[in-house]
């Protein structure tokens, strides 16, 4: 009876040092502990945005996203409006729309996102137009939005240098399927289902089930 209970002890404190582990994996795989970008980062990457074109504008804009770097996780939110007609540019097939021809960009995008613990948080696609809008020219369609999260900015500036860079050239399709976009930063944000949160709160009532069962087996 004693070796039983010693046996079902140990188990159940197996369970809590393997959950322990899985999570801390997690939690260190979907937390940035890097800080924010360092200067010599910040002028690399502004050569890889001034090498993508887009005219100085465009890279003060994210220059100054550079350097207000918390070194925090942050969320873009996207809305983006598709041209009725996508442009004719090489490896899109005749006759796809610009959804299609989107898809050859963000599928490979999210794919890479993923694997630095970037996701979507929401995705939506537009149910009419804009219903309170002021102080813009022209921005009252839109087809979808997006809220997407990051680990890091160093994250994403690594993922646009690979893409915009990339042999393959699949940035030329996000160029010709969207007519406009708007992508704004948000940080400091926050989400009610943060995985860190649900994971931690999955894997505490899965271990305090096994120590119940071990419990009631003595």
């Amino acid at each position: 009876m004693a070796e039983g209970n010693q046996v079902d002890r140990r188990r159940g404190s197996r369970s809590w040092i393997v959950l322990g582990v899985l999570y801390g994996i997690f939690f260190y795989w979907y937390t940035s502990f890097e800080g924010p970008l360092t200067e010599e980062e910040i002028t690399h990457f502004s050569r890889v945005i001034e090498q993508s074109s887009g005219g100085n504008e465009r890279l003060k804009r994210w220059q100054g996203f550079m350097q207000n770097d918390t070194g925090d996780d942050f969320a873009v939110l996207n809305v983006i409006d598709l041209f009725d007609t996508p442009r004719q540019v090489p490896g899109a097939k005749p006759g796809e729309n610009s959804q299609q021809v989107m898809d050859r960009y963000s599928y490979p995008f999210m794919s890479e996102a993923l694997k630095r613990a970037a996701h979507p948080v929401m995705l939506g696609f537009g149910a009419g137009q804009a219903i309170d809008l002021w102080g813009l020219e022209g921005a009252g369609n839109w087809d979808q939005g997006a809220l997407v999260r990051y680990r890091s900015r160093r994250d994403l500036l690594e993922l646009l240098e690979k893409f915009v860079t990339d042999e393959e050239g699949i940035h030329t399709f996000k160029v010709a399927a969207i007519e406009k976009t708007i992508a704004l930063p948000l940080d400091p944000w926050f989400q009610l289902g943060d995985p860190r949160l649900v994971l931690l709160m999955l894997f505490l009532i899965i271990a305090l089930l096994l120590q119940l069962r071990c419990n009631r087996q003595r």
